[in-house]
């Protein structure tokens, strides 16, 4: 839990304008009167099921663990969920508080696209309008959800400033936020943000861990030795990861993007090569200049395409609860290519950032170790980027 501040440890807090203070409180008491009330809860819960999906699946990955020898490889199924990836989890809780508080326009911001999709689908559901921001360089890469988004009635403002990515469209969506805070709720995609973002986005997503360690210890009467997840802002990551974070047999690996290589500086590893700072409203390792200026970051996974990190990410870094990696585009890509063709599931490059990582685990432990993936997304919205790097091999 953060304290009364919202801190984790020296990371989190709300650096906000004082036009944003009172609502942000607003909204921490709104949640936490929400997540004691057991109507709310049978509400989340039903529309859990009933409309996105849950449970998603605990699969075991024969064919890839046979190749691995030393790994026995689950993928938790979020790829499978309504929408298309884990997001949705976060847009259909926040979604229920923002409708308690009688907000009636919903803004968030995308870089993949995927909480956009989610966030145009929940507004869709319950008739709200929707406003997403997001950066034309995304808009480029991710055509196909741009088009999802559209059709389900959303506005998408495409975003020219800065890098052009998920950096500068949550700057976009906070101008936005701060000029109309009577009817606006922003419904932030991912465990960063000012309190009380990360920790409700957290407590959102946290059904995928529960569910997880609920499902594996059915099938092996164990708990896991292992968890890996992608982290780009971080929220599929701590859905699987708080669960388990008092448990000191299973080892949290948080998979960064390295882009063209950490030493490259085009990469968005915040953790593996960033130092604290403040970006967004709170306390977090951020990719920085020697001046303290955020840098671009760069991954071939727009989802990934951020220059910080969810605060608990940084507190579990820097406590030693969780070990946070990196692996390139080129790494992300050849994982994808390799869990299409070995047991026919195609995952987002975001979640193939996870799955590159495993025979590397794979090299590091003795004996036979099992691990959970959380396949966060499904591959269907990089089919443009994958098409142009088969097409240039």
């Amino acid at each position: 839990m953060p304290d009364k501040n919202g801190h984790f440890g020296e990371f989190g807090g709300c650096y906000v304008p004082e036009t944003l203070r009172g609502l942000l409180f607003d909204l921490e008491k709104e949640f936490a009167a929400c997540w004691k009330d057991p109507a709310f809860k049978k509400e989340f819960r039903f529309y859990l099921e009933e409309y996105a999906g849950r449970p998603t699946r605990l699969y075991y990955a024969e064919r890839l663990s046979r190749q691995l020898k030393t790994l026995k490889v689950y993928l938790k199924r979020e790829d499978l969920l309504h929408t298309g990836a884990h997001k949705v989890n976060n847009t259909l809780g926040q979604i229920l508080v923002a409708r308690r508080m009688g907000k009636r326009r919903i803004i968030a911001e995308t870089g993949a696209g995927q909480h956009g999709v989610a966030t145009a689908t929940v507004c869709a559901l319950f008739g709200l309008k929707c406003v997403v921001y997001m950066g034309s360089e995304d808009i480029k890469r991710q055509a196909m959800n741009v088009v999802r988004m559209k059709l389900m009635g959303a506005e998408v403002v495409s975003v020219e400033s800065g890098s052009k990515t998920l950096k500068d469209a949550m700057n976009e969506a906070i101008r936005d936020w701060v000029t109309n805070v009577k009817d606006t709720y922003y419904l932030i995609g991912t465990v960063a943000g000012p309190h009380p973002y990360p920790y409700m986005v957290r407590e959102l997503q946290s059904v995928i861990g529960i569910e997880a360690r609920r499902q594996f210890w059915r099938k092996e009467k164990r708990l896991p030795d292992y968890l890996v997840a992608c982290v780009g802002g971080g929220s599929n990551a701590m859905g699987l990861f708080y669960p388990f974070h008092k448990d000191k047999g299973v080892h949290i690996i948080g998979v960064e993007a390295a882009g063209h290589g950490i030493h490259s500086g085009a990469h968005s590893a915040a953790i593996c090569a960033g130092r604290p700072g403040v970006l967004h409203g709170c306390k977090s390792y951020l990719l920085q200049d020697k001046n303290g200026q955020v840098t671009n970051a760069h991954s071939v996974a727009a989802g990934l395409d951020y220059p910080g990190v969810g605060p608990e990410h940084s507190y579990f870094s820097q406590i030693g609860v969780a070990e946070y990696v990196g692996i390139t585009d080129k790494e992300a890509i050849d994982a994808l290519k390799a869990l299409s063709q070995i047991e026919g599931i195609i995952p987002a490059l975001e979640s193939s950032h996870a799955v590159a990582y495993l025979p590397k685990l794979a090299r590091r432990v003795k004996g036979l170790k099992t691990v959970i993936v959380c396949l966060s997304g499904r591959g269907d919205k990089d089919m443009g980027t994958i098409a142009e790097v088969l097409n240039g091999e």
